[in-house]
């Protein structure tokens, strides 16, 4: 998956509509960054978010994407178009939210949803359809996705200035590789039987 276009409206610490155009970058890694509060984490959940309906981090939840900048009328929701396999893929899905209503007092409440327009033309929509549709395409799940798409910015300074045991041992914690280590030894202790 490779994402093109971000859109994100009151989304996070964006108040009103922002665009990240990822069409542009070359290569398959790239570095987002910025000062403390300059909302690079909130690119990530946004993408996380358009993808599972879920958002990247471990402290924030989906109830709490709308932004507290927004106007009352401003609509949440993010767009993402990535590629895939060589086929694109547009997915835009909203939070469920409580705005102020576009004509006369109030407020009304915005129920969550989601669409996925896919490459032949066909649109799926209802959040848990473009999820796991989002899942088949893919192959993976948010966890899985958070672990190989996205190194957090603490994990990142770690692996920078770590020897290569240390290394490897965010690694194998960033990417839960933790089982095939214990498959591993099995496999050695059951060689180590086998020779004897």
């Amino acid at each position: 998956m490779r994402p093109i276009r971000l859109e994100m409206s009151a989304f996070g610490s964006y108040a009103g509509r922002t665009v990240i155009d990822f069409s542009n970058i070359s290569g398959g890694l790239f570095l987002v960054t910025g000062d403390t509060g300059a909302g690079k984490t909130t690119i990530f959940d946004g993408i996380a978010f358009a993808l599972f309906g879920e958002v990247s981090g471990e402290t924030r939840t989906v109830n709490t994407v709308r932004s507290d900048y927004a106007a009352p009328t401003e609509e949440t929701y993010v767009k993402l178009t990535f590629s895939h396999r060589g086929q694109t893929y547009t997915v835009t899905r909203n939070p469920g939210y409580v705005r102020q209503k576009k004509r006369g007092t109030g407020t009304t409440t915005e129920q969550a949803d989601a669409t996925l327009e896919l490459p032949d033309g066909q649109v799926l929509t209802k959040p848990q359809v473009v999820t796991k549709e989002i899942i088949r395409l893919l192959g993976i799940d948010l966890h899985q996705f958070k672990q190989i798409a996205m190194i957090a910015q603490g994990e990142f300074l770690d692996i920078l200035l770590a020897d290569s045991n240390k290394r490897g041992e965010i690694f194998r914690r960033v990417f839960d590789t933790g089982t095939y280590g214990a498959v591993s030894e099995r496999l050695k202790e059951l060689a180590a039987i086998a020779s004897q």
